[in-house]
């Protein structure tokens, strides 16, 4: 296996371990301001882990995919950031 393949794996991993864990803390804290706050700290790790993946995926293809299809899977990534920033 790929180690770039492996890295993404064990990240999404961990993501989905964390978003466990904190839907378990949610649950048990019985606070929705408490739980606002939780989803809140989410937030900002589900963007991170996407650009992440996608950077480690496009690195591992580096030699096998061309300058524009790079650049044309960095766009995608930026209009999925940018559309869930839209009202």
């Amino acid at each position: 296996m790929a180690s770039a393949l492996l890295y993404m794996v064990l990240i999404r991993v961990i993501s989905g371990s964390l978003e466990l864990t904190v839907a378990g803390l949610m649950y048990k804290t019985h606070d929705l301001e408490k739980a606002l706050a939780l989803n809140s700290m989410l937030a900002l790790v589900g963007p991170c882990v996407l650009i992440l993946t996608t950077g480690l995926g496009v690195a591992g293809l580096g030699d096998k995919i061309s300058f524009p299809k790079i650049i044309c899977i960095f766009s995608g990534v930026l209009l999925i950031l940018l559309s869930l920033k839209m009202k």
